[in-house]
């Protein structure tokens, strides 16, 4: 089952961020990981809004997406990243596909 990677950043030196924004691709791909938000402007529809940069990285299981961040690979590029800016990461498992096909049915025999 998928998981995720999901980052707020608030970011306070661009040009040291772009150094770790043009690293981390590759070692994502190495780890089997795909981005599926990088940056990409933010609506809220409820609640504050939300002026931190959002990234959702997608890896195959939460073993390789655990395989990711501690690598030795990627502690070198957080060196980078400390400094120009402050991050919350977070790890999530994905919803399982079995699981979703059964509570949409079940919702659809409501009302």
């Amino acid at each position: 089952m998928a998981a995720y990677i999901v980052a707020r950043i608030q970011i306070t030196k661009p040009e040291q961020y772009r150094e770790y924004t043009l690293r981390t691709p590759a070692v994502v791909a190495k780890y089997g990981g795909r981005f599926i938000v990088r940056g990409a402007e933010v609506h809220s529809l409820e609640g504050p809004a939300e002026p931190r940069r959002i990234v959702i990285l997608e890896f195959p299981t939460i073993e390789r997406a655990r395989a990711f961040w501690s690598s030795p690979e990627y502690s070198r590029l957080r060196k980078f990243r400390e400094g120009a800016g402050e991050a919350q990461f977070i790890l999530v498992d994905g919803y399982p596909a079995s699981e979703w096909e059964r509570v949409l049915a079940e919702s659809r025999t409501l009302d």
